[in-house]
């Protein structure tokens, strides 16, 4: 006579970025239906399972302090054992459970098809040998075509079943693809990733009519590189394809594409984002630098005028797209005029929104190596000076907004609790979380998932202020 396991009930706590909610959803997915229960609250489960985030130093210890703080709950609470899993985890393996001993397992990828087993284990008093890390690239084959048939864990991308949402939001990322093939000097996420590998465009169609079903108005598609989707499937305008048939599914009213990689985004990519109703106006692109010095440095390519021709290109099209970036200041061998290059560029780019980060050194990368480093004092100044400048040039882009009709997807009712009709949300030249948010005046009857057109009348630093279309006349 078979025995069912007692119930045990677990919450998973997420850091980093969107590509890791849906590994944690997809985990959830596994342990509720291997009949665990899932809850919000830590103080409320059995096992906290921690998906940590590896990628810079501030992220390893924003995890690190979740992972005490989720271990002081076996003191107080009903906790019984805390897991580390996710980026961290997978990069450090066993030289992160000798530092953090208050974890009681740090599992990796490969542990993700069982991990209801490893879980039930744990709480049974088991310590499994910490995960080993090693390069993820050697895992697959090196030829991409080759990649589909090969057996590696690729997180988030299970063909099988479906996720368990863990946020209601009307916004839900979707994975494209995992890994990246590119070789830049300071990045270290291949290593730990791996290779890239799309996922097939039926499993993306399917999970996307789940995830409407759901409730889902937005589909934010991730992935390390998009602009690579399909290259391993023989098609390297896959996505082109593929975006209007998302856009089709019922209940879909808005695709946004992420993490586009500016020397392998194509005129055919662009006319497909800039053109096809329903996907966002909306380009990320990763310029990194402007200096072409810094940026072979890097590993990668550009320069201004090849980096303004793409953005010409996009605004050529869709002339009130909106446009993010990110940008690493101090790069080894980053002289005074390179430096210059990449303000000046910034200035003639006009972007919505700018991420600024100062380089420091990661394990196991290419750059950790480069002479001609500059000390940290230098790096937090030109930090400084950059970040100020990007200051002044969003608020700028958000400024020139004014008047004109943006499309915004409603978060949340009342956010300041005043019962006036204002709700928050994003336009489509906004993505979640890190690009400012448009509020809405006066629609006291909206729903969170409505869509409401409305007219830019104010701006506050990045985030705009908004009436609906018609509401002043």
């Amino acid at each position: 006579m078979t025995t069912t396991p007692a119930p045990v009930s677990v919450a998973l706590l997420t850091l980093g970025c969107a590509r890791n909610d849906v590994d944690s959803e997809e985990l959830a997915g596994r342990l509720a239906a291997d009949g665990f229960t899932l809850v919000e609250d830590p103080e409320d489960a059995d096992t906290v399972v921690v998906n940590t985030c590896g990628f810079v130093d501030a992220a390893k210890k924003d995890s690190i302090d979740t992972l005490l703080a989720a271990s002081d709950l076996k003191q107080s609470g009903r906790t019984q054992a805390v897991v580390a899993v996710g980026c961290l985890a997978e990069r450090y393996g066993a030289e992160l459970a000798d530092s953090l001993p208050e974890a009681d397992a740090v599992l990796g990828f490969d542990d993700y098809d069982d991990i209801s087993g490893r879980l039930r284990a744990i709480l049974a008093g088991e310590r499994p040998h910490p995960h080993t890390p090693r390069d993820r690239r050697l895992l697959l084959p090196i030829t991409p075509a080759e990649r589909q048939s090969a057996d590696v864990a690729v997180p988030g991308s299970q063909t099988t079943g479906f996720r368990a949402r863990l946020d209601s939001g009307p916004m839900a990322p979707l994975k494209l693809a995992s890994g990246c093939d590119r070789r830049c000097t300071f990045c270290a996420i291949p290593m730990f990733r791996g290779s890239f590998i799309s996922r097939r465009p039926s499993d993306v169609l399917t999970e996307a009519a789940w995830l409407a079903e759901q409730g889902v108005k937005e589909l934010f598609l991730v992935s390390e590189n998009s602009t690579s989707y399909g290259k391993d499937l023989g098609d390297l305008a896959l996505l082109e394809t593929l975006l209007p048939e998302l856009v089709a599914i019922d209940g879909v009213e808005r695709v946004r594409v992420s993490y586009l990689q500016p020397a392998e985004t194509r005129p055919g990519l662009v006319r497909a984002i800039a053109t096809t109703p329903g996907v966002a106006p909306y380009f990320d692109l990763s310029f990194q630098h402007a200096s072409a010095s810094v940026l072979r440095r890097m590993r990668r390519f550009g320069d201004p005028e090849s980096f303004l021709g793409l953005l010409d290109q996009v605004r050529a099209l869709s002339p009130e797209a909106g446009v993010r970036s990110n940008v690493i200041v101090g790069f080894p061998g980053e002289t005074e005029a390179d430096f210059q290059t990449l303000c000046d560029f910034l200035v003639a780019a006009r972007m919505d929104v700018t991420g600024v980060f100062g380089y420091s050194d990661e394990d196991g990368t290419e750059a950790a190596s480069f002479d001609d480093k500059h000390d940290e004092d230098e790096i937090r100044a030109r930090v400084q000076h950059l970040t100020d400048l990007v200051g002044e040039l969003t608020s700028d882009r958000a400024e020139e907004r004014i008047g004109t009709v943006v499309e915004v997807l409603v978060e949340e009712i009342d956010p300041d609790g005043t019962g006036d009709g204002t709700v928050e949300g994003r336009a489509g030249q906004q993505g979640p979380e890190v690009d400012g948010t448009t509020r809405v005046l006066g629609v006291p009857h909206a729903q969170v998932g409505d869509i409401i057109a409305a007219t830019v009348v104010a701006s506050d630093g990045v985030d705009l202020i908004a009436e609906p279309v018609g509401a002043r006349a």
